[in-house]
């Protein structure tokens, strides 16, 4: 294969960020117009353990913040693996046989994992929390109108979309340590019962206050440390 040049690798390299800029736009424009139907996806698990069920607008501008940070969000996630195929595609030629067995399943794995650990959340999670929210809510001991300001709904629910997107991370983060030579599959093993109590305490930090999402987060992680253990090499003898 010829070898490029130091001025044909940031030609390269320039046109490939060009072509991602240019992904962005496009899909933020997408996002912009499908941000009615995100916000009415997003707004979904709440809506269904809500009798007559209305939501509060603060200000006059939430309607256009509310749009916009929803385009962006489309943006930045149809950006993210269109990005790590640009840069994949750049730094591929200059890799061994060996290093691209090793690359390649991360750009593929992480966005996966991501999709993976935000579905289980949306799909597992949100109806049971959001019942217990409704539920506590209502037996407040005084007259209420409960009537959620919807950029607070918004901004709490895509951050426990993002926590479980990178809690479901975990398998990948501890087979890489392991291929690096950093983790042994050994002392993986061994820091079992210190990494129950560390998941308890990260689950307890990221979640909403109440059991329910904190053993919902927990017990996912623990599953995948387990998983993880499965497919880190065995110390040789």
């Amino acid at each position: 294969m010829k070898k490029m040049t130091m001025m044909q690798h940031f030609a390269e390299l320039r046109r490939r960020v060009l072509w991602t800029v240019g992904f962005f736009v496009l899909t933020f424009g997408l996002g912009w117009l499908v941000a009615p139907y995100i916000q009415e996806f997003l707004t979904s698990p709440l809506i269904a353990v809500w009798d007559d069920a209305q939501m509060l607008y603060t200000g006059i501008t939430d309607g256009l913040m509310i749009t916009l940070s929803l385009a962006l969000l489309v943006a930045i996630m149809l950006t993210i693996p269109f990005a790590l195929y640009q840069t994949w595609a750049f730094v591929a030629p200059g890799l061994h046989q060996n290093e691209r067995r090793f690359v390649l399943p991360i750009f593929i794995l992480s966005p996966l994992l991501f999709i993976t650990g935000a579905a289980f959340a949306f799909y597992a999670l949100f109806p049971t929390v959001f019942r217990f929210f409704m539920n506590l809510n209502e037996m407040a001991p005084v007259p209420a109108i409960i009537m959620p300001a919807v950029r607070d709904y918004l901004g709490f629910a895509i951050g426990l979309l993002k926590v479980f997107g990178i809690a479901f991370q975990l398998p990948l983060v501890m087979v890489l340590l392991n291929r690096i030579g950093v983790l042994s599959r050994d002392s993986a093993v061994k820091m079992r019962r210190y990494a129950i109590v560390i998941i308890a305490v990260v689950a307890a930090i990221l979640t909403p206050p109440d059991v329910v999402s904190q053993i919902l987060l927990a017990l996912p992680m623990w599953a995948l440390f387990e998983i993880s253990i499965l497919f880190m090499k065995k110390t040789d003898a």
